[in-house]
């Protein structure tokens, strides 16, 4: 699959006969709403983990030094907690453009951090299968490709740090995310 997901997303889950559409963000999109939302709650979802394993090509890194961000690994037993945003379906156009690198929308179950319920969400994630996956690594490996990474967003080290003071914030702990943090103070 291409990097650039837009065409696809838009052609796979069109979302304009919705009023509004709940996001769940659990990278940048804890601590960048850089778009206009209607609602804003902490959520989590279950059967995933976070995972340093994508490519940024035009983020964080480049075409040519792709930096390392964010996607989602299945795992059973797993639980991820993030930020929730109720957003309209136009907001889409956005998102899709800002989630391009590898990343494609997928509807899931929400959990409310903040009061019992759950509702159904959209996330984007970015497979295998995609052309800018990277995999797994070490920590120390992982770390050390985010230090020496950067793009027009500005440097990747600056995507981990935010995104680990924003969990701490949110008064939770991802163990792989704050190993790689521990790593990357330690070089």
């Amino acid at each position: 699959m291409s990097h650039n997901t837009i065409a696809i997303n838009q052609q796979r889950q069109p979302l304009n006969h919705l009023k509004s559409v709940w996001l769940f963000g659990y990278g940048s999109l804890i601590y960048k709403a850089d778009f206009a939302y209607l609602n804003r709650r902490p959520a989590c979802i279950y059967g995933w983990q976070r995972r340093f394993w994508q490519g940024s090509h035009d983020h964080r890194g480049t075409p040519e030094a792709p930096g390392r961000v964010l996607t989602l690994v299945e795992t059973a037993t797993a639980r991820c907690a993030g930020m929730a945003y109720e957003v309209t379906p136009d907001t889409f156009e956005y998102l899709d453009h800002r989630e391009k690198n590898g990343y494609l929308r997928v509807f899931t179950t929400l959990h409310w951090l903040d009061t019992p319920g759950q509702t159904e969400g959209v996330l984007y994630l970015a497979s295998a299968d995609n052309a800018a996956y990277l995999g797994p690594e070490s920590d120390t490996a992982i770390a050390a490709h985010i230090a020496r990474s950067q793009g027009p967003s500005g440097e990747n080290s600056e995507y981990l740090l935010k995104l680990a003071a924003a969990l701490r914030e949110m008064n939770e702990h991802d163990e792989h995310v704050f190993a790689i943090e521990q790593a990357l103070l330690k070089l």
